[in-house]
This record gives C-alpha cells, structure tokens and sequence, in this order.
C-alpha cells in the first residue's frame, strides 16, 4: 500500500513539474534571446501552464483517416509510461520520518538497477516509430525512423559511459553507487563519462541541437505531426518527463545524488536535477540543429570511439588500483 501511495504521489509530482517546465523553458528562452516571455496569464504568467492544460483538453480529438486506430492511440501512452517508470528506480534519499511514519525515499532498489533502467528505457523508442508508422503520413514515417535511428545509435556510446560508473562503484544498485560517491562524486574522477552521458541525454530525449525526429524545417513536426490534443499533450509531457529522468539519472550516478554538505536529501537532489533542467534549456536556446548526417557521424565516429577508449582506460586504472 506504501509503495502504491508512493507511486502517485510521485506521478502527480512529475506531471506538475513537467507542465511548469514548459512555462519555465518559455521564460528562460525569452530572456535569453531578449524578448519577453509568458506573462498574461496570472500574476507573472504562471497560470499559463494551466491555460494550455485545459485548452489542450477541450481540443477536438481528431485523426487522419486509413490508420491503424488502436497503434495510433497506444504510442503516446507508451512513450510517457516509459517516461515515469525510470522514477520507480532512482533513489531520492535514504530515509525520512513523518508523522511518526519511517518512509523510505525510492520505490524500488533492485540489485540490477542500471541494467534494468536502460533496458526498460530503450522501450521509448517504440512510442516514437509506432506514431510514425501509424499515421499514415510520409513526414511522421521519416521522422519515426529518424527518432529510431538516432536513440538506438546514442544508447550505445551512453551504456558504455555508464558501464565505467558501475566499474568504479562496484556494484549495479543505484543507492549503493550514490553511497559510493560520499568521498568524491564521480564527475571528478570520470569526467569524460559523465560529457559521453550527457550529450547522449540530448539525443535519446530530442531534444535540441538532436531534435532532428521533429525538425519542422524538413518535417512539420515529424512523428507526431498528425497528433491533436491529449494525444499530443502526452508526448509533449513525455519528453519534459524524460528531460527530468535523464537529468535525475546524472545526478545519481555522476553527482552524488542525494548527497550534500547538509542533511537534506531530497533539497540537494532537487537542485542537483534544476541545475541540468535548465542547461537542457539554455542549450536549446543557444545552439543550431544539426544535420542528418552530421548526427550521426558524431555518434559512430567520435562518441563511441571515445567512450570505448574511456572504459578502457577507466578499467585499466581501477585494475591497477586494486
């Protein structure tokens, strides 16, 4: 019963959070690029994240005609499910007590924890083919194949850059590699793993300068150009919750996770996770899209190169250490 309450306490946090991400990217970029940004709706614009929420609601529910009805409906559902179960691994602390009540602050700490997270995480890649494949749309098509492309290339060089955290912590439990970190966080000692991990984040969430599956220049929207609605709503709630699950993901295995020069756990976690949140934004606002080509070249001929070359140097020092 803990775990379920857990659960949707959880869920409704991410989803909170992910609809004021969106009014929060808005405001970064306008001041960034000199312009002003939402501020109509309430008293500094901060229900506009509402305002879009109950437009996108009332929005009429459309689709193109000959797809494949029941595929069409199950993509957004799978890229955000996949979104938040990355949540029910990532350790937020160890534990608090309230009301007299000892509760742990993760949902589940299993002893294969990485491998679990990566495996179940490359299965967002389905919600982004299958809404390509299903709506009967060239442009959706290519931007479908080009999602695929481009998050089964970056999971690569990524799983090996996180391969040599599991080397230096010795263990695959999330908790423990956050409990590995209380001397030195691993960013210092491995710090081309953790440059490997994030550029590969900006690809496998699409997001910008990698944001080629939904490049409007070239294709409307990409794979979900034919989307309306709530439809559309969960695959734009689905990348703001995989921006947070990449960034948590950071911040437990590179930064210490909960760790801090105080004890309060969930504070230092939550800061940790800001700091990449707006990095994710001020990239966006900063850099140009990439080409096709250009994309792909970087995974294959420099990133993975470099990061087999960093576990290997990586496991060459931790040998000759022990």
């Amino acid at each position: 019963m803990e775990t379920l309450i857990k659960g949707l306490v959880l869920v409704a946090i991410l989803m909170g959070a992910a609809a004021y991400m969106t009014f929060l990217e808005r405001v970064v970029m306008a001041r960034l690029q000199l312009r002003y940004g939402p501020n109509r709706v309430g008293p500094l614009g901060l229900l506009q994240p509402i305002a879009d929420g109950i437009k996108l609601l009332t929005k009429e529910s459309f689709q193109p005609i000959n797809v494949d009805t029941f595929i069409f409906w199950l993509a957004p559902s799978i890229s955000l499910f996949t979104a938040l179960f990355a949540f029910v691994l990532i350790p937020f602390g160890e534990q608090i007590t309230l009301f007299g009540h000892t509760i742990d602050l993760k949902i589940a700490d299993i002893n294969s924890g990485i491998v679990f997270l990566l495996a179940f995480s490359s299965l967002a890649v389905y919600g982004v083919v299958l809404a390509g494949w299903s709506s009967n749309n060239r442009y959706s098509l290519l931007g479908g194949l080009r999602g695929t492309a481009q998050m089964i290339s970056y999971e690569i060089p990524m799983g090996i850059s996180l391969l040599t955290v599991v080397l230096a912590a010795g263990t695959l439990r999330l908790s423990d590699i956050v409990e590995a970190q209380r001397e030195h966080w691993f960013i210092w000692t491995n710090p081309i793993g953790f440059l490997i991990y994030f550029i590969t984040a900006f690809a496998e969430t699409n997001r910008a300068p990698f944001d080629l599956p939904e490049a409007e220049q070239e294709l409307t929207a990409g794979y979900h150009t034919e989307y309306g609605g709530m439809k559309f709503a969960m695959f734009f709630l689905a990348e703001y919750v995989n921006i947070l699950a990449v960034s948590s993901i950071a911040v437990t295995l590179f930064l210490g996770g909960w760790l801090g020069p105080w004890d309060i756990p969930i504070l230092w976690f939550v800061l940790k996770v800001a700091f990449f949140v707006f990095v994710f934004m001020w990239v966006r606002a900063t850099l140009p899209r990439f080409r096709y080509d250009q994309l792909m070249s970087f995974s294959w001929k420099f990133l993975l190169p470099l990061a087999t070359l960093n576990f290997l140097v990586t496991s060459y020092f931790i040998l000759v250490r022990q």
